[in-house]
């Protein structure tokens, strides 16, 4: 799927490529970008530590307190074929949630590692979002140059090349515009 934070579009005009790269080079750098910022924003998700199955029910258990309700509905990924894809919530505890399937096997109670993930509606578009399609500019750009630099572009502050710019200060350097929507889960430490 095409990044929508920032485009192929916008990132060939920011950086003036023309037509000197494939489509699939820059767009990979799009996508690229909008996935170190996607993980540092506030999603209505929950990480599945846990899965069970019944013939009729699956249940997948979570690491923390969830708000979710019986009749929401929830995009699961990286549970396995089994539990993945859209689904109707039919039953919940604080660290559980429930959901009719078909034709399952009961199978017991089972860590998933890595974790998976439980995504119900979130009610914003960041692809809207002035402050975070720019900071994904800014990311897609630094990572564009890094790609062609030699040394990753980066000095060291002798002024000489580093082998690493891609550290903690690329997102840094955004922090502030996407300040207002950052996950409060990840402020921690």
């Amino acid at each position: 799927m095409a990044a929508t934070f920032c485009t192929e579009a916008e990132l060939r005009a920011n950086l003036q490529l023309g037509s000197l790269y494939s489509s699939s080079t820059v767009e990979e750098v799009c996508q690229a970008g909008e996935n170190i910022i996607k993980s540092y924003l506030w999603y209505n998700s929950y990480n599945i530590i846990a899965q069970e199955v019944s013939t009729t029910t699956a249940t997948l258990y979570t690491d923390k307190l969830h708000n979710l309700y019986i009749g929401d509905t929830i995009v699961v990924e990286n549970c396995g074929s089994r539990y993945n894809g859209t689904k109707t919530i039919t039953a919940v505890t604080e660290y559980s949630m429930t959901y009719t399937v078909s034709n399952g096997n009961a199978q017991v109670k089972h860590s998933v590692l890595p974790y998976g993930l439980a995504t119900a509606t979130t009610h914003i578009d960041y692809a809207t979002v002035p402050e975070i399609r720019l900071a994904t500019l800014m990311v897609c750009s630094e990572i564009w140059q890094a790609r062609q630099a030699a040394n990753g572009g980066a000095l060291d502050p002798n002024f000489q090349p580093s082998p690493f710019k891609m550290g903690s200060t690329l997102v840094a350097k955004v922090r502030g515009l996407i300040s207002n929507h950052l996950a409060p889960n990840g402020l921690i430490g």
